[in-house]
């Protein structure tokens, strides 16, 4: 798909008819207004905008647009839209979609120069430090959110000076996503593999195995200004250290770097990856949706990916796909992953500020919208632990995805994305570093090093 920028939109087309059937006669005439009204937003002396304190947030009764700039191919916001659309017929989504990367570069922009309500975030801190993001926190507190686990909105915090993981709240999650290897279950029985590798060895005798036999390892996507490397770069970093280290860098801790013993081990195991053929020739031209064309064509045995395509291969490869964690060094070892909140934001120039709140409660405590987050999403929704969930096939990837889940937080595993540490780390960083890796242009210890040079850069260090 072209990275140029198209709108259209959500009118209440059902994508899930499974849902509307029980849901449409008893939701569709609900209004979305609110007892006294909805409230304007008010400036704080830093600028950002806050909402004001009438304590009662939802949607006006008139008719109302919400504006949403979202990330191309991937359908759970389009989907939460029309079923929101389906119970509040009065509100109305005018949705704006691009590829990350686009994002990414627009993000300043549109938030400056737009009354865009609610925006898929690329990064937090330099949105949130030059006031372009709204501050949540009354928002938390009127609708309980302060009440949910710590761990889901500690992601989405900035403190006065830029740092993540405190301070006040500026985004939210459609849910909380994880990454690991999906594989192609047909192609792996073909190379031995009939449940998933116990150790990092056992995977790397994996990998051999289908590239003797003439398959393609791993189509992984490289090409653009979103280095894929990225994923399996960073699962790497989790079967060998701690994953509290990667977040304190992510998060701009005092004196956090990237460039560690235990890194470079990881970079180096990925530049032995990449030295013996284990992704696709092309792959520093290959983006994002020709991975997944490949994968689900049977072109690829495994894939490093997130749990956000559950749903989709559950559709397109019904029982044909399986999903487990980076394995560790030793078997039994800390199993980690990057995990994170599918992250939004409501811009301090919104029009309808409080129904943009409205709507992102609802994604997390209504069960239709609950529903759509697992069954579309294929991740975990977001909210209070004795919330809603919904009945999953036992032998879906989605089901496999989820556990996986569960055992990352059982472990204390939980990584933010090694792009979010600035608003240019991915793309200026990371990205070209992983390209110069597979062009042999860029040793394993001379990335991290470049990496943690342009991250002290881009933060002042």
């Amino acid at each position: 798909m072209s990275q140029a920028s198209f709108t259209h939109r959500a009118t209440g087309r059902r994508l899930v008819p499974s849902l509307a059937l029980g849901l449409a006669g008893a939701l569709a005439l609900a209004a979305c207004s609110p007892p006294g009204g909805t409230a304007e937003p008010e400036e704080t002396a830093t600028g950002t905008s806050t909402p004001s304190a009438s304590g009662d947030f939802s949607c006006p009764a008139e008719d109302t647009t919400i504006k949403a700039y979202v990330e191309t191919g991937f359908p759970i916001f389009a989907e939460l839209a029309a079923e929101f659309e389906n119970q509040y017929p009065n509100v109305t989504f005018d949705i704006r979609e691009d590829q990350f990367a686009v994002i990414t570069q627009n993000a300043p922009r549109t938030l400056a120069d737009s009354d865009t309500d609610i925006m898929r975030l690329p990064q937090m801190s330099d949105l949130a430090s030059q006031g372009l993001l709204m501050d949540l926190d009354e928002y938390a507190a009127a609708f309980g959110w302060d009440q949910w686990p710590s761990s889901q909105l500690e992601q989405l915090r900035v403190d006065a000076d830029g740092r993540r993981g405190d301070g006040p709240l500026y985004g939210m999650g459609l849910n909380f996503s994880m990454t690991g290897v999906f594989y192609n279950k047909e192609l792996a029985a073909q190379i031995g593999m009939t449940e998933p590798p116990a150790t990092l060895e056992e995977f790397d005798g994996y990998l051999q195995a289908a590239k003797d036999a003439g398959l393609t390892p791993v189509a992984q996507f490289n090409g653009g200004a979103t280095g894929g490397l990225a994923f399996p770069l960073q699962a790497l970093m989790a079967s060998y250290g701690p994953p509290s280290d990667i977040n304190s860098w992510i998060y701009l801790q005092d004196g956090a770097t990237i460039d560690t013993d235990t890194n470079v081990q990881a970079a180096e195991h990925l530049a032995s990856w990449i030295d013996a053929g284990y992704f696709a020739d092309d792959i520093n031209s290959l983006d994002y949706s020709q991975m997944m064309s490949r994968f689900i064509g049977g072109e690829s045995v495994f894939i490093f990916n997130g749990d956000w395509e559950s749903g989709n291969l559950d559709t397109q490869m019904p029982g044909e796909a399986g999903f487990f964690l980076m394995p560790p060094l030793e078997e039994g070892g800390q199993l980690g992953a990057m995990s994170a909140p599918l992250t939004y934001g409501i811009s301090a120039n919104a029009g309808n500020p409080d129904c943009a709140a409205f709507f992102l409660d609802w994604v997390a405590t209504d069960e239709a919208a609950r529903t759509i987050t697992v069954e579309v999403g294929g991740s975990h929704p977001m909210g209070p632990v004795d919330a809603f969930m919904p009945e999953i096939d036992p032998d879906s990837v989605t089901a496999q995805t989820l556990a996986a889940g569960a055992i990352v937080g059982e472990n204390n595993g939980s990584m933010d994305f090694i792009a979010n540490a600035t608003g240019e780390i991915y793309a200026k960083s990371w990205t070209p570093n992983l390209q110069k890796m597979v062009a042999g242009e860029q040793t394993a210890a001379g990335m991290l090093e470049s990496v943690q040079a342009d991250y002290l850069e881009q933060i002042g260090g």
